[in-house]
């Protein structure tokens, strides 16, 4: 066997190995968002604004997505093709790219992100008498977390003409006066923070595996067009 073969072989099996964790951290991913959609299934008529409901949905997306590129990582380096290399290595470049770019808008913009998820659940909120879906939601939220209101118990007045829902006091509350005092919107915030690091540790390694895949996939193409000019 030939030296570039040896090569070619190595990062073959190497890229196989990172592709089949990047895979499975894809799957962990989606188990992850599917997880959170059913534990928020009794807050689905909520604006998808609503921290844990948005964050379901990207879970969900982000596991799709890395499980296909996984997959066809994996094929690419079982099959040796240089079409499906090249494929893997842009979707992946651009899903890193994409990714860093969420991160970096996140942490820079979070503020005026808030503000504008406040300012859809307020809007949603309209509709709490006239929506039996969105006032279930909006039941279960209050019960869950014993909060009241978005971003205080006084979003509700203009909705309700200065009443509060049964929901923002103590279960078996007839006619709610007073209401919890703690807004909805930090509390739900504040929950998904609590349960999320052990997420954000296993996306930082599925980030690592990432850039070794795309490191791996460009050298088994190099090798590839190497073994394949020794061949002519």
């Amino acid at each position: 066997m030939s030296v570039s073969r040896r090569c070619l072989c190595c990062v073959k099996y190497l890229m196989f190995v990172f592709n089949l964790i990047f895979w499975l951290g894809g799957c962990g991913l989606f188990g992850i968002g599917v997880w959170l959609s059913f534990t928020q299934a009794e807050f689905s008529s909520l604006p998808l604004s609503f921290p844990s409901l948005s964050a379901a949905n990207l879970l969900l997306v982000a596991g799709g997505i890395t499980m296909v590129t996984g997959f066809l990582g994996c094929l690419g380096a079982l099959k040796e093709q240089r079409c499906l290399l090249f494929m893997f290595f842009v979707i992946l470049l651009l899903l890193v790219l994409t990714e860093v770019t969420l991160i970096l808008v996140i942490q820079i913009f979070h503020d005026k992100l808030d503000s504008k998820a406040q300012g859809e659940l307020k809007e949603g909120m309209k509709i709490y008498e006239s929506e039996p879906g969105l006032k279930q939601s909006w039941d279960n939220v209050q019960k869950m977390f014993k909060c009241c209101g978005v971003t205080n118990k006084t979003d509700w007045y203009d909705v309700l003409n200065g009443t509060l829902p049964s929901s923002c006091c103590s279960v078996g509350t007839e006619q709610c006066v007073d209401g919890w005092s703690e807004p909805c919107y930090q509390k739900a915030r504040q929950w998904l923070l609590d349960n999320i690091p052990s997420v954000l540790v296993f996306g930082g390694c599925i980030g690592v595996v990432q850039i070794l895949a795309l490191v791996f996939s460009m050298l088994m193409y190099c090798q590839i067009l190497c073994a394949e000019k020794h061949v002519d």
